[in-house]
């Protein structure tokens, strides 16, 4: 599955890549740090991305109906730059991805050590980020574009100024 996540402010925008529709909203509740939330496309909550930290190395939690399911922790911001995500999914499964990349623009995505995915930032005409998020289909779950958010939270500032 390809997925082309759009940042317009505090806004995301999940597009199916093949067929231009817009899958996902993601939107920014609360003043400070904030929640942002995951809309489908009939403005149903399906999860939330709450930023725990806001120290040198931003760590969040997911959630599902207000109960905390995952945390996401950057593990470096420079030095091959890695957001850890452990929790369990809504069957209770047992999660681990990471989200690892050499330069903080490009990630892979990890699920148990194999790869299942990636992430390509690019900067748009208007100076705006855009995130190309590209998943296996039997991975895929609809909390996995919050993935890209994190990183744009965690380093979309400096990718900006590349």
């Amino acid at each position: 599955m390809e997925l082309i996540i759009s940042v317009k402010g505090n806004k995301y925008t999940v597009q199916d890549k093949g067929q231009s529709r817009i899958l996902y909203t993601v939107k920014k509740k609360g003043f400070g740090a904030g929640r942002y939330v995951l809309l489908d496309t009939s403005n149903y909550n399906l999860y939330s991305l709450v930023q725990t930290g806001e120290d040198r190395k931003p760590s969040f939690i997911i959630t599902h109906n207000d109960a905390s399911i995952m945390q996401l922790s950057c593990k470096s911001m420079f030095l091959d730059p890695t957001i850890s995500v452990e929790g369990k999914d809504l069957s209770k499964n047992d999660i681990k991805y990471s989200l690892t990349s050499k330069d903080h623009r490009d990630f892979e995505i990890l699920r148990e050590d194999s790869k299942v995915g990636s992430v390509k930032t690019k900067v748009t005409m208007s100076k705006d980020l855009q995130y190309e998020l590209e998943i296996d289909n039997n991975i895929f779950d609809d909390y996995i574009p919050l993935f890209a958010v994190a990183i744009d939270l965690t380093f979309g500032e400096m990718n900006k100024n590349v």
